[in-house]
């Protein structure tokens, strides 16, 4: 059985992956998550714990919020470390500004997934049709739940509903990419 392994910033990544994963992945493939508690904690422990990881075969990715931080320095810096670490075929991802710019991005499953009625038809919206853009996601996303969103309960609750074909947060897009094509692989070799 093939083994992926997600390296994330924080517990709500996992939450959200849980629940995305699933209609991705194919089932041949065991996945496995490390949670670091926050960037700074991420970027000290990568590489020891990438370098010290048993499965040699495993297949890893990095995602991390890009918050107020340069996307392509974030980026260039993490990939240095999965070189470091021996791992240079890391996909690493980085989320615009913060996860819940991904589920700004679906309002649809917003609603559905907390329960309240209304919110999808905000769709709309110039903030909501490219929210990789906005500042502060987590603090939009809670003004507009009315503080019902939390982040690993809300991020478990949404998750199952984002349209994996929604366009409207590239770096959602992006990561879904980065998931079918490394199925699309694990597929193609399971069956030869």
């Amino acid at each position: 059985m093939s083994e992926w392994v997600f390296f994330l910033e924080e517990a709500s990544a996992r939450a959200m992956l849980e629940g995305l994963l699933p209609r991705i992945a194919p089932q041949c493939v065991d996945v496995r998550y490390i949670v670091f508690d926050g960037k700074q904690d991420m970027e000290k422990q990568l590489v020891r714990r990438m370098r010290d990881y048993r499965n040699r075969g495993a297949r890893f990715f990095v995602i991390r919020d890009q918050d107020s931080g340069d996307c392509l320095a974030i980026k260039e810096r993490l990939q240095q470390f999965c070189a470091d670490a021996g791992r240079p075929n890391t996909i690493v991802r980085i989320v615009c500004r913060e996860l819940e710019s991904f589920y700004l991005a679906d309002l649809a499953a917003v609603e559905y997934g907390l329960g309240i009625a209304g919110i999808a038809k905000r769709q709309k919206n110039q903030k909501f049709r490219t929210p990789d853009r906005l500042g502060s996601p987590s603090q939009e996303l809670i003004a507009l739940t009315k503080g019902r969103y939390q982040k690993i309960g809300g991020s478990r609750a949404i998750a199952p509903h984002l349209d994996i074909n929604n366009t409207r947060s590239h770096s959602f897009k992006m990561l879904v990419e980065a998931i079918q094509s490394m199925a699309f692989e694990e597929q193609s070799i399971t069956s030869n």
